[in-house]
């Protein structure tokens, strides 16, 4: 199928295509004798194989070592590693996430309970001063001599 078609169907635009095309994500596209790509039957499955692996929060390389040329060739266990390694990313991403969110949470609160009688700018300075202290005690801690970044 050309392109266009290819696009149409797969609702991508054709220098997408053209784009994983030149990643090698997209395998066994040919030329026809006036330049037209001409691409396997495979190619519309291999497409939203890609869409929905970068929709999961996979990169371009990871589809790249996942996704096999021929996907009559599948790896079972090359791909059931490589899913279990994106959970385990997502999951120290979610931790991540919950500490800043509750980092966030504590000066939303911080801000809002600070004394009526305190000025805005004292307030922001107390704060800041707490937690360089917090983050220099915690370069402490692990070792460091700066604040983490």
């Amino acid at each position: 199928m050309k392109i266009g078609e290819l696009a149409q169907r797969s609702g991508l635009s054709p220098s997408r295509i053209r784009f994983y095309e030149s990643r090698g994500l997209l395998q066994a596209v040919s030329r026809q004798t006036n330049g037209y790509r001409e691409y396997p039957s495979d190619a519309l499955l291999t497409l939203q194989l890609i869409v929905g692996a970068q929709n999961a929060g996979f990169s371009l390389d990871e589809i790249g070592r996942l996704i096999p040329p021929d996907l009559s060739a599948w790896n079972q266990g090359e791909l059931i590693d490589g899913l279990q390694r994106k959970v385990a990313q997502i999951d120290a991403a979610q931790v991540k996430l919950a500490q800043s969110r509750a980092h966030l949470m504590a000066l939303i609160t911080e801000i809002q309970n600070k004394p009526e009688d305190m000025a805005c700018a004292d307030n922001a300075r107390q704060f800041l001063d707490r937690v360089r202290g917090d983050a220099l005690a915690a370069g402490a801690a692990t070792g460091r001599t700066t604040p983490a970044t």
